[in-house]
């Protein structure tokens, strides 16, 4: 007897009741549980009408090819080529999914970077809106004003004068003044100290300036607080943030290329603005923005740093060409320029003295000179730095000065014209690119690949380091009031607060 579905011998038989064909139990069972039907006649069929049949359980018969050694070698040769062509064909599956998963990860990426860069354009149209939104209301004023800046600029090609006797007594007498208020003055008890300074962390962090132009250049704090400050970047444009508000006040795209230096001028109403474009701006406040007052354009290199005397009534400026310019500010003309021979690389950096009456300037090979502004003399010649020097800072205590180059960090006593202490704060090769004191003269802020504070009374240890700051390094820094907070301007175009 043989199962009507298999054509084998049921080890379990079943006969339908309706029908009378015989079943493996197993398989009806199947069928009628998905079909509910006799798969012979197709009739309505259930486990009710199954009859088990009683039989002798016997013992299978082999197959013909189990029946012998060689037919037994022959089927498990015909087991193994077929184990061995699933494993080929399983191989072929992987390779063929892994392929698909190689390319949707290469799609997936190039997708990611699609969606960077149309980001990165739309963040940069959006600037240009914002840009071209607060020019707007200021096109009519300036063209208005066009008449006056090249009157301002025939004025300044004009032969100098010269530092005139009244100019020279006005130096000496605010030098005398600030020179006796400093040796009375006595260091503010409320100076952050090194504990406090040593527990500084970011707390804000302000992209100012585009993302692919160079960064921050340089910074200034407002005279009338530091909730106001001002940013010099690579992108041609110097922006006026007030932190307090978390927005922007004014952004002054005059300059053609990249701002170099900038400084507040007595007060927020007034500000210089230095640039690679060979000239030196001055820009007042006007409504709710700055307009441009004057353009020097006495020098015939790039503008690399300019200064503020301590009466706000006069600048100095140095530039590439190895000359540095003394300005009258109220009269918006260059009193006198001097060319220094021996600057055959070009000014890098200039600094004035607290007490306005010495300039400090350096090159690009690496030479520090001082000078006496009301004779316009090279009074004295500093040695030993490598490398362009990159910023000069003096102390308010009125006798120290730091210099950085590719070396490190130089620190000089005027009083005995000499180099007293050096201080190598990165690797072989990597440059310093940034030193300020702080107003009490107890911390020097260095920058290059990470911003460090060393301590003036702590032997010029570091007091802090802070090193969450770009790859590409620091170029500008300043101190808020009595050392609570340090102002960073990086590569990566934000500027960052760190304090506590």
């Amino acid at each position: 007897m043989l199962c009507s579905i298999s054509g084998t011998v049921p080890e379990v038989p079943v006969v339908s009741k309706k029908s009378g064909h015989l079943y493996e139990k197993r398989l009806i069972l199947k069928i009628i549980k998905e079909t509910g039907r006799d798969p012979v006649t197709s009739e309505a069929l259930g486990e009710d009408d199954l009859l088990e049949l009683t039989s002798s359980q016997g013992v299978k018969p082999r197959p013909t090819p189990a029946t012998s050694i060689p037919g037994l070698l022959s089927l498990f040769q015909n087991e193994w080529d077929a184990s061995m062509l699933e494993t080929h064909q399983l191989r072929q599956s992987l390779n063929t999914v892994r392929q698909e998963l190689s390319h949707a990860l290469y799609q997936h990426d190039a997708a990611c970077r699609v969606i960077a860069r149309l980001m990165r354009e739309r963040d940069g149209y959006r600037q240009q809106l914002e840009e071209a939104q607060r020019a707007a209301p200021e096109a009519a004023a300036n063209g208005k004003r066009g008449a006056e800046e090249a009157a301002s600029e025939g004025a300044a090609k004009k032969p100098k004068s010269g530092l005139t006797p009244d100019i020279a007594e006005r130096l000496t007498a605010c030098s005398n003044e600030l020179s006796k208020g400093r040796k009375k003055r006595a260091v503010s008890a409320t100076v952050a100290t090194p504990d406090e300074l040593a527990a500084f962390t970011l707390q804000s962090s302000h992209p100012l300036h585009k993302t692919s132009k160079g960064g921050i250049l340089a910074l200034d704090l407002s005279p009338a607080g530091e909730g106001v400050v001002a940013t010099a970047g690579g992108d041609a444009s110097v922006q006026v943030y007030d932190r307090a508000a978390e927005r922007i006040l004014a952004s002054l795209t005059g300059h053609s290329k990249k701002v170099h230096d900038l400084k507040f001028v007595g007060s927020q109403e007034v500000l210089a603005s230095a640039s690679a474009d060979k000239t030196v701006k001055l820009w007042r406040a006007e409504g709710d923005g700055y307009a441009c007052a004057h353009t020097f354009a006495d020098q015939a290199g790039e503008v690399v740093s300019v200064c503020v005397h301590p009466s706000n009534e006069y600048l100095v400026t140095a530039a590439g060409d190895g000359s540095w310019a003394f300005y009258d500010v109220g009269a918006a003309r260059c009193v006198t320029q001097v060319a220094d021979d021996g600057a055959a690389a070009g000014y890098s950096c200039a600094a004035l003295h607290p007490d306005g009456l010495i300039l400090c300037t350096g090159t690009a090979d690496a030479a520090v000179r001082i000078w006496e502004t009301r004779t316009q003399k090279n009074v004295a010649k500093f040695d030993g730095h490598e490398g362009r020097i990159n910023g000069i800072s003096f102390s308010e205590n009125g006798y120290y000065m730091a210099t950085c180059a590719t070396d490190g960090v130089k620190l000089w006593d005027l009083r005995k014209l000499r180099n007293f202490k050096s201080l190598a704060p990165y690797d072989a090769g990597t440059p310093t690119a940034a030193v300020a004191f702080d107003h009490s003269g107890l911390y020097l802020g260095v920058g290059g690949s990470d911003a460090r504070v060393y301590g003036v009374k702590q032997d010029w240890a570091v007091v802090k380091e802070f090193s969450d700051l770009p790859k590409k390094g620091v170029h500008a820094l300043r101190f808020g009031a009595d050392a609570r907070s340090l102002l960073v301007g990086a590569a990566d175009h934000n500027l960052r607060v760190f304090g506590q």
